[in-house]
């Protein structure tokens, strides 16, 4: 079996969206040998890496993440099949990077065999056993030593599996780089650079000497995101029903919860003001925004493709490899229908390349059409080119969780109320201008409004 190697990720989007390049691939993992997809994607990671190696490593983060899940849910773990993705053969780790050893609930792994199993008994903690109440009492106990907002503190293995299943349908933290809190309030370094005119990194000048000649000094400017994990609060009433019926609530709590979690969570990373809250990523208050006009005459609420490629050269260079284009669903008519004119003719721009549906990329860089964009149609933030990998999230990897009776106790309903905290912050705090000094870049780029 010959599967041509692809060498960007638009190229991995076409092959996965074969079925007949595919196929023989799945088939043999089900049958328990992983050999063809592990080299399928080592060799891509490979290429990938050659042009940026840090893509490189987080293709293959990504990658095990969604052949875990594959694996669970082919029920793959009884066949013995071993994944190995790594460039030096270490074996795969299920939770990657979300998993902490040293986050604060990590010394409560193993009490529960599961997260339903752990969230039935803290709603039944009248009428648990002895065993249970043994348990819930070391959690409470161990609490006390670490800062609290009361209830019970969720099992580090517990967290990492809520926030890996919200990965599957989260934008921003997928992509951005987060980072662990060990405490409330965190200051992490930034380059303090708006110009690469005389100097790059705030004030680093490379000069030539003569063998002997003093040398000239310059230094580097640094200076610091403050990042402060505000709560979050996730309120769900649940029947008590659905709380008794062990696989129907497993089905609540391992796919709705995290997919809620992860919606109100991008909000935040994408529009939140930054006031007791993030400061979103696309939120007009991030500095670092840079906001392409509309062409002259261009119509209202329209979308050229001009507009494309004016937002796409501002985009900072280093930064292109990881971007993605964020489009509120309205702007899909738009982009589908763009076109280019040539002489007094033209052609369509977005072609689905033999596909069943549109291939969903703008000049080879994915377009995520999600309603949590901070705009409609015609409005800036409609349409923004975006690099994640220059927001940071401040993770404080806490999660605590409760339940009552008492709030919905007519309704016959339990009340689960899930806390964690968290902040996040745009790691650049304003446009670069370029060392030949034209126009300036950003990991931000938005379209204007289009009056």
């Amino acid at each position: 079996m010959t599967v041509a190697i692809p060498t960007s990720p638009s190229e991995l989007e076409e092959l996965l969206a074969d079925p007949k390049k595919t196929g023989e691939i799945f088939a043999a993992m089900q049958n328990g040998d992983s050999k063809p997809f592990q080299d399928l994607i080592r060799n891509y990671a490979g290429n990938v890496a050659k042009k940026d190696p840090e893509i490189g490593a987080q293709v293959r983060e990504q990658v095990q993440l969604v052949m875990a899940e594959f694996m669970e849910k082919n029920d793959q773990s009884k066949k013995g099949v071993k994944l190995d993705f790594s460039a030096t053969g270490d074996p795969v780790v299920r939770y990657a990077k979300l998993h902490n050893k040293k986050a604060v609930g990590a010394p409560l792994d193993g009490l529960f065999p599961d997260v339903t199993a752990y969230l039935q008994a803290v709603w039944n903690k009248a009428h648990n056993s002895a065993e249970t109440v043994g348990k819930l009492e070391q959690i409470r106990a161990y609490q006390e030593k670490v800062p609290s907002e009361g209830g019970f503190l969720v099992p580090e293995e517990f967290r990492s599996e809520l926030l890996r299943m919200s990965l599957t349908t989260s934008v921003v933290r997928p992509r951005a780089r987060v980072i662990p809190m060990a405490s409330a309030t965190l200051r992490f370094p930034k380059i303090d650079e708006t110009s690469r005119v005389s100097s790059v990194f705030g004030g680093v000048v490379v000069y030539r000497t003569e063998e002997g000649a003093e040398l000239a000094e310059s230094a580097a400017t640094f200076g610091s995101i403050k990042l402060e994990a505000t709560k979050q609060t996730a309120l769900a009433h649940v029947t008590n029903e659905l709380v008794r019926d062990w696989g129907a609530f497993g089905v609540f709590i391992n796919e709705i919860f995290p997919e809620a979690l992860a919606w109100y969570e991008d909000l935040d990373f994408l529009s939140a003001n930054g006031v007791g809250a993030p400061l979103g990523a696309l939120n007009s208050g991030n500095q670092a925004i840079i906001s392409v006009a509309a062409e002259a005459g261009q119509a209202t609420a329209s979308i050229v493709w001009e507009n494309i490629l004016r937002m796409y050269c501002r985009m900072l260079p280093s930064s292109i490899a990881r971007a993605v284009w964020v489009a509120s669903p309205d702007v899909f008519v738009e982009l589908a229908t763009m076109a280019l004119a040539v002489g007094t003719g033209g052609s369509a721009v977005w072609l689905t390349n033999g596909q069943d549906a549109p291939v969903l990329t703008l000049l080879g860089r994915p377009v995520i059409m999600d309603e949590k964009a901070p705009a409609a149609l015609g409005t800036q933030g409609d349409l923004s080119f975006v690099d994640f990998g220059m927001y940071l999230i401040g993770d404080r990897q806490q999660m605590t969780v409760d339940s009552s009776e008492h709030v919905k106790f007519t309704s016959d309903k339990t009340t689960y109320r899930m806390i964690q905290r968290n902040d996040g912050r745009p790691w650049l705090e304003s446009p670069i201008t370029p060392h030949n000094n034209s126009a300036t870049l950003s990991p931000f780029v938005q379209l204007a409004t289009r009056p």
